[in-house]
């Protein structure tokens, strides 16, 4: 299954890491924090490590850390604009449940 992209965010990352004039992709991972447990982590990559897990939606990398890959398998990263608002969503199917801010979770 993997972790995936929608078209949206896959346009968005690749006018960033054009923007910024280097990278590979996009790193995806998950570390202890909040008030559920875990929050996501997000940055751009401009090398991947010997043991990071390649996935490629819409022609933009999303690098995974192998701790990670277990509470992210079958997430799709959006983007979306709301109103005034604009940003990521996790789509993430092993979410069991999240705090009222949105910012952490568990599985």
């Amino acid at each position: 299954m993997g972790v995936t992209l929608s078209e949206s965010a896959a346009k968005h990352v690749s006018s960033f890491i054009a923007r910024r004039g280097k990278g590979v992709g996009i790193r995806l991972g998950v570390k202890t924090s909040g008030c559920s447990g875990m929050a996501y982590k997000l940055e751009f990559v401009d090398e991947t490590l010997g043991e990071d897990l390649v996935f490629e939606s819409h022609g933009v990398k999303v690098i995974v850390d192998p701790k990670s890959l277990p509470y992210l398998e079958g997430t799709e990263l959006d983007f979306v604009r709301e109103g005034l608002n604009e940003g990521f969503k996790f789509n993430n199917p092993n979410v069991k449940d999240q705090c009222g801010c949105g910012e952490s979770f568990n599985v």
